[in-house]
């Protein structure tokens, strides 16, 4: 297989994953439909900047060094799965909090920077994403790859997770979506809080000693 094809196929796999269900998803369009576009598209950079981090780790070997060291992989998803879980009491809480929109009370709220760290926090805190990267480039790369294969991998990867949740983020930012979020924020709150925290809560579990649960 040509270097070419190569590249194509680990920005595939990329994409697949990208698109794939999960906290990222969960955040990016929430900001987005609460805060603003702007908030929303600082939040796809964030997602964009952790993954070109644990892509460009997981080249250097970060992966191979978590599936060995197995007590460092475990200690990660628990410490991730509880920020996860902190980032869903906090949707919960604030649930049933008025949410002015478009008003100047809005930027100091949901302000690019710390739209772009919450996200980013949000995607470092997930261990399993240097394990993704790394599975992918095991499966897919040479053991001798060509030089530019390492420099072009991570600006690519970067632009395909900032180019799916910005297309997330211009979805959910436009009138509709945010007329039917302000119409049940509660509840919507609600089931995004608890879908934070259960996907918090399954990487506590699976980063305990196993007989903890038995």
């Amino acid at each position: 297989m040509s270097s070419l094809a190569i590249f194509f196929s680990v920005i595939a796999a990329v994409f697949i994953g990208a698109v794939s269900p999960g906290p990222s998803f969960v955040l990016v369009s929430r900001i987005a439909v609460s805060r603003s576009r702007k908030a929303g598209l600082a939040a796809a950079f964030g997602m964009g900047t952790g993954s070109v981090i644990f892509a460009t780790l997981a080249l250097f070997g970060l992966s191979a060094l978590l599936m060995k060291v197995e007590w460092l992989y475990l200690a990660l998803k628990v410490a991730g799965g509880l920020y996860l879980i902190y980032i869903g009491i906090r949707i919960w809480r604030g649930a049933a909090d008025d949410l002015p929109i478009d008003t100047p009370a809005t930027p100091a709220a949901g302000g690019v920077m710390r739209n772009f760290l919450f996200a980013l926090g949000t995607q470092l805190s997930n261990p399993k994403t240097a394990i993704f990267y790394g599975s992918i480039f095991a499966a897919l790369l040479p053991a001798a790859p060509a030089p530019w294969l390492l420099f072009t991998v991570p600006p690519a990867v970067f632009l395909v997770e900032v180019g799916w949740y910005t297309v997330v983020t211009m979805a959910f930012s436009s009138n509709r979506p945010r007329a039917i979020y302000l119409g049940a924020k509660l509840w919507i709150d609600r089931v995004a809080g608890v879908v934070m925290g259960a996907l918090g809560a399954r990487l506590v579990v699976e980063g305990l000693p196993r007989h903890i649960w038995r």
